[in-house]
């Protein structure tokens, strides 16, 4: 026994010491991010449905962005931010299968959340339910697999991260980022609820801190409520909108120190450490530049376009994440709506210009320049979210909890105030949709003579309607005053339109609730929700919850069920309204059965889980046609310069350089963490460093076919050049895959002649 006493003196050491090293640390903290930019040719954009915004290129890419907060010996929770339109029950699905496999039971449906941040600017296809994927043709497995790869893997370099650290809580108003796109529905709730809010969308963004005890800060993530429609339903390049462009600007905001900035154009890249002896001859500069020709395509190897990133991914990265909230009724497109052949504000109430819906649409703050509306728009979350960051002093302490449910949404016993008192019982109903979803909303009108805030319908779509399903007896009165234009809840044919199993969600940080939700909801309908819940948790244990607590709404998180309105918004019909697929109750049922999650989180219940979504990845239908064969003109290489820069040209900062290059399709090679399009700089020594490239905001690579079916293609790329460039001696370079007759893929590259920025 004397033996063993000076090791166990070692143990209880070791053991004091660990204990000592979380004293100053209550969490273990860890975050991480991964490419899911996905295909950028040919593919169907989701969140517009419509059937010709087909991607034809990259404005900057997706990415999924995770933190895992965790109890040094106890729960954890895991979220993950999406640049994606929405979260997908069947990725939701199968990533939760891969985290099994790898790490048993730590990672669940109960602690994970996946949420979406609705840019409509995103490849379509990874859904698995018929409605969410017609106009993408289908299934598209590319969109699907790069998605669910990159969720898992920003959850792997989150877990990896893991680390002693802290998180800070801080939240205050941005007032111009977002305006309510269905006010004479928000008019409709009632007006001593409308009276205790100063304005009719909510401003209020809350951000967390997330700081590594020895590192210092390492990401942040915020919720605040705006549409990611700053870019049109006719835009064709991948884009995160403003939530993607803000997180974009923030995370290089932080790797270049934190400085600060009045415009974001003034915000330096990193390309000011490479500045060379020779940038302020200018006669030496066009002489040098002079001596670089376009050089012909030629093969390269395929992790070469990894390596010439710009930001490097193989060190330890700050992320900034800005998450989607109740964004139902909310538009970033702030200068209101016109009709686009009068320039007259549209109807108020049907947002219609001479009865035509079409007519009608949202400006954003740049108008006419969507890329102009979607800066700002980024920049205002932006700069909101760094003043958060700079001031976020109060420390989230506590435990670390969930709860997770799934629930049948088409059938489901909901307890609601009689009007003379009292109580009833209704249900929730299959899901469907009315006619006031096909007319679209303003920022994005619907087709035909469809608009919004259309209780009756008509008769002509009634029978197009028939064709497909004709609702019950029952169905139609549930929906009431809905008028069924697609009865999708009970359409099965060749599977599931729409899902009736949904998920909900309660994570935990100390003072911090997060309200997982599988839609949009409209700013009243959040509100009411969140009040309820914070309200419900302090009567139940106002102890371990105050009226300090946070709570926020992650929307558009573990699958997708469109819109939740209240009832008073939902008896208007207008988008929001016609697309609450479930029912006049469906908010209603939401509070009811979160405020169970918030029950068994208080008593540290482990709740049934409830019936489970299905999974229908076996039955996927794709109608889209694969790359067959790519080709060039005789004589011609991949990779060569079609349009070269003009030769000894100069480029202002401001001004725009453009290349374009012959091509093979980009879904080829989808260049995950790599990149189609690279701006090099000159060094001396002759070694050309990329500065800038496709994940830049002032960087578009646009792809194109000469005609449909032609096998030809062309990469154009063109460069803004930002206020904070450096002088000196540029040239732009393009990566590419082709492929050949027999299906083999070849990586090639090719550069533009150089030019100066002076």
């Amino acid at each position: 026994m004397a033996a063993s006493l000076p090791l166990f003196q070692l143990l209880l050491f070791l053991l004091l010491l660990s204990r000592t090293r979380f004293s100053s640390s209550e969490y273990l903290i860890g975050v991480g991010s991964y490419d899911i930019t996905g295909p950028a040719a040919d593919v169907n954009m989701m969140g517009y449905a419509n059937s010709d915004q087909i991607a034809s290129g990259i404005h900057f890419r997706l990415r999924a962005r995770a933190f895992i907060v965790a109890e040094p010996q106890g729960n954890r929770v895991a979220f993950v931010n999406l640049d994606a339109c929405m979260a997908s029950q069947i990725v939701t699905i199968k990533v939760l299968e891969r985290l099994k496999a790898r790490y048993g039971e730590l990672y669940t449906e109960k602690n994970v959340a996946i949420s979406g941040i609705h840019t409509h600017a995103g490849p379509g296809g990874y859904l698995q339910y018929v409605t969410y994927i017609v106009t993408s043709l289908g299934f598209v497995r590319q969109s699907f697999d790069v998605v669910v790869n990159g969720i898992e893997q920003s959850i792997v370099q989150a877990h990896e991260s893991l680390r002693p650290g802290s998180a800070f809580v801080n939240k205050g108003d941005l007032l111009d980022a977002g305006v309510n796109r269905s006010p004479s529905s928000y008019l409709n709730n009632p007006a001593a609820e409308r009276s205790k809010y100063k304005y009719n969308v909510d401003k209020e963004m809350t951000l967390v801190k997330f700081v590594d005890s020895q590192l210092g800060p390492i990401g942040s993530f915020n919720w605040f409520a705006t549409h990611g429609t700053s870019m049109s339903r006719t835009n064709s390049l991948i884009s995160g909108d403003n939530k993607g462009a803000a997180a974009r600007f923030m995370e290089d905001w932080f790797e270049n120190g934190q400085k600060n900035s009045d415009s974001l154009r003034n915000i330096p890249r990193r390309v000011s450490s490479i500045v060379s002896d020779f940038s302020r001859n200018k006669s030496r500069l066009l002489d040098i530049a002079a001596t670089y020709k376009s050089s012909r395509g030629h093969s390269v190897d395929k992790s070469l376009d990894v390596k010439t990133r710009v930001r490097n991914t193989s060190k330890r990265k700050f992320v900034s994440a800005f998450c989607q909230s109740n964004c139902g009724d909310v538009s970033p497109n702030t200068l209101g709506t016109f009709c686009i052949d009068t320039g007259l504000p549209c109807d108020f109430n049907h947002s219609t210009c001479n009865g035509k819906n079409e007519l009608c649409y949202g400006r954003g703050p740049g108008y006419p320049d969507e890329f102009e509306s979607t800066r700002i728009i980024g920049e205002k979350q932006f700069k909101m979210a760094v003043e958060l960051f700079n001031k976020a002093t109060e420390k989230l302490q506590g435990k670390i909890g969930y709860q997770h449910a799934y629930l049948d949404f088409s059938n489901l016993d909901v307890t609601v105030p009689k009007a003379g008192g009292g109580s009833e019982t209704v249900k929730t109903c299959p899901a469907a949709m009315g006619f006031g979803f096909a007319a679209g909303t303003t920022d994005g009108p619907g087709a035909f003579d469809f608009k919004q805030g259309d209780d009756k319908g008509n008769v002509f779509w009634r029978l197009v309607r028939n064709v497909l399903r004709t609702p019950g007896p029952e169905q139609v009165q549930c929906q009431k005053p809905k008028p069924i234009l697609l009865d999708t809840g009970e359409m099965k044919e060749p599977y599931d339109w729409a899902p009736s199993i949904l998920p909900i969600q309660i994570l935990r940080i100390g003072q911090l609730v997060i309200l997982s939700v599988p839609g949009e909801f409209t700013t009243m309908a959040g509100r009411r929700l969140r009040d309820a819940i914070k309200s419900f948790l302090i009567s139940l244990d106002p102890k371990e919850f105050s009226n300090n607590m946070h709570v926020v709404i992650a929307g558009l998180t573990n699958t997708y069920s469109q819109y939740i309105a209240t009832f008073e918004e939902y008896e208007v019909q207008r988008y929001e309204g016609a697309s609450t697929l479930y029912g006049p109750h469906t908010l209603i049922a939401y509070i009811q059965e979160f405020k169970k999650l918030a029950t068994a989180l208080v008593d540290g219940l482990t709740l049934p889980l409830g019936p489970q979504p299905p999974d229908l990845l076996d039955k996927q239908i794709s109608l889209l046609s694969p790359v067959v064969v790519d080709s060039t003109p005789l004589g011609v290489k991949f990779g060569d310069v079609k349009a070269d820069v003009p030769p000894k040209s100069t480029f202002r900062r401001g001004q725009q350089v453009n290349a374009t290059f012959w091509s093979g399709c980009p879904r080829n090679d989808l260049m995950t963490e790599g990149s189609f399009a690279v701006v090099e700089m000159l060094r001396e020594g002759g070694k050309w460093v990329p500065v800038y490239d496709d994940d830049d905001f002032s960087l578009k690579f646009k792809w194109s076919r000469p005609a449909k079916l032609s096998s030809e293609s062309q990469a154009t790329i063109e460069w803004r050049i930002p206020e904070s460039a450096v002088a000196g001696v540029y040239r732009i370079r393009h990566y590419g895959a082709s492929k050949s007759l027999f299906g083999s893929i070849s990586s090639f590259s090719g550069s533009s002649s150089a030019f100066v920025v002076v």
